[in-house]
C-alpha cells in the first residue's frame, strides 16, 4: 500500500484530532443518530485536551459532508484548528472513535482501506465508450469518447454492386473509432498509474481497442463482453467483474509482498528490528498484522527515522515523546517512503509480534541476510 497521501499528515505540528465515524444514512432517523455519536466524540475529544478549533473545523466536515447512500463512515484529521485529511470509508468503521495525540491516528483507515489497486474500466461500442479511472487513492476520473466516424458502422448484407466498398469503410469506421478510445484508455491509464485495464461491451470493439493498446499495457488488459452502452442496460456482471479483477490483484500484491518476505525470514521478524530498519531508511514494505487492541508504544523524535523502543536510542533528540507504535511506524514509513502491507490475524503466522519488513538493501550492520 503507498502512503503518499498521508504525508500531509506529517508537514505540520501535532497533536492532532483523528475522528472515525459512522455517518450511514440508512434509517429515518439518521441525521438525529450521527449528530448524537459526533456529540459523544467532541466530548471524548474535550476530555483529553483537544483545542476548541480544530474540534470546530472537524465539526464543519462532519455536519457538510455529502452524504452517500447506504452504510458508510468518514475518517478526519485535523491540528492547529484547520481539518488537514477527510476520507469517506466504504463501510461503517469497527467503532466511533475520538482521539487526541502529539501523531494522528492512521492505522484503522489503512485496515479499512487495504491495499488500493489503480484502475480503468472502458464500456465500448462501435461508436466510442465510456471510461472511468480511479487511482491507488481511490480518486475517479470519467470521460466520454465519441468516435470520429459516425457512417457506415454496419456491415451492409450481401448483395449489391457496392458492397465490398462499404464492408470495407465500415471496417475502417471502426477502426478509427477503436483508435480513439484506446488513446482516451490510455491517457487515462497513465495519469493514474494504472495496474489493470477493464475492456468491456462489445465483443468485436473489445478486440479492436485490446489490439491497439502499446506493448507495455498489454498485459494487463482484461477483455470481457460484459456490459452494454445502452440506455438502461444491466451493468451488475461488468461491476461484478471489475471488483473481481481488483480484488485477485490485490491478493496478488500482499502473496508476492509475503513470499519476499520469506525468502528473507532467516532472522525472524518482531518490533525491534523493524524499527532498527526504519532508523537506517532499509524498508521498502512493512508488513503488519492488523489488531484493533494494540496498545504498544514507541518513542520518536522530530525526523521520520527518530523512532526507538527506548527513549534513550534517540541520544541527539531533546525531548522525545512516547507515542502509539502503530502511529510512529506508519510515520517513519511515510516519510522514507517506504509501503504497507496490512495483514489478517490468519494471513502471516511466522510474524514476530505480528511485523515485519522486507529490506531494501542489506548491510553489515543489518542482522541475518536481509530480513528483519
Amino acid at each position: 500500500m503507498q502512503l503518499s497521501f498521508l504525508r500531509p499528515l506529517y508537514q505540520r505540528p501535532g497533536p492532532w484530532c483523528s475522528v472515525y465515524l459512522d455517518a450511514s444514512m440508512d434509517t429515518e432517523d439518521a441525521h438525529a443518530a450521527l449528530d448524537l455519536r459526533w456529540r459523544g466524540l467532541q466530548r471524548q475529544l474535550a476530555e483529553q485536551g483537544a483545542d476548541e478549533p480544530t474540534v470546530a473545523a472537524i465539526d464543519r466536515v462532519v455536519r457538510g459532508h455529502d452524504p452517500l447512500p447506504g452504510d458508510y463512515g468518514i475518517a478526519v484529521f485535523g491540528a492547529q484548528g484547520r481539518v488537514v485529511l477527510s476520507e469517506y470509508l466504504a463501510a461503517p468503521p469497527r467503532r466511533d472513535l475520538a482521539a487526541y495525540a502529539p501523531l494522528p491516528h492512521v492505522m484503522p483507515l489503512l485496515s479499512q482501506r487495504g491495499e488500493q489497486v489503480a484502475w480503468v474500466r472502458v464500456l465500448a461500442d462501435r461508436t466510442g465508450a465510456d471510461a472511468m479511472s480511479v487511482s491507488a487513492g481511490g480518486v475517479p476520473r470519467r470521460a466520454h469518447v465519441t468516435g470520429r466516424e459516425s457512417f457506415p458502422l454496419r456491415r451492409v448484407k450481401p448483395g449489391g454492386w457496392s458492397q465490398s466498398r462499404y464492408q470495407r469503410a465500415a471496417m475502417e469506421a471502426w477502426h478509427h473509432n477503436a483508435g480513439d478510445v484506446t488513446a482516451a484508455t490510455v491517457e487515462l491509464a497513465e495519469r493514474v498509474g494504472a495496474e489493470v485495464v477493464v475492456v468491456a461491451g462489445d465483443i468485436r470493439a473489445t478486440g479492436m481497442i485490446a489490439a491497439q493498446m502499446p506493448a507495455r499495457w498489454q498485459d494487463m488488459v482484461v477483455r470481457t463482453d460484459a456490459g452494454s452502452r445502452a440506455e438502461g442496460a444491466d451493468q451488475s456482471l461488468l461491476d461484478d467483474l471489475t471488483v473481481q479483477t481488483i480484488a485477485d490483484l490485490a491478493d496478488q500484491r500482499v502473496t508476492a509482498a509475503l513470499d519476499r518476505f520469506g525468502i528473507q525470514e532467516d532472522v525472524g521478524a518482531g518490533l525491534d528490528a523493524v524499527v532498527a530498519a526504519l532508523q537506517r531508511n532499509q524498508v521498502d514494505t512493512m508488513l503488519l498484522v492488523d489488531d484493533p487492541s494494540a496498545d504498544g508504544q514507541l518513542w520518536i523524535g522530530p525526523a521520520a527515522t527518530d523512532i526507538a523502543t527506548d527513549p534513550s536510542q534517540l541520544a541527539t533528540v531533546a525531548e522525545p515523546a512516547r507515542v502509539r507504535a502503530d502511529a510512529a511506524l506508519v510515520r517513519a514509513l511515510v516519510g522514507t517512503d517506504a509501503e504497507l502491507t496490512v495483514l489478517g490475524p490468519d494471513e502471516a503466522p511466522q510474524l514476530v509480534e505480528g511485523v515485519g519488513a522486507v529490506l531494501r538493501y542489506v548491510d553489515p550492520v543489518t542482522p541475518g541476510r536481509g530480513g528483519v
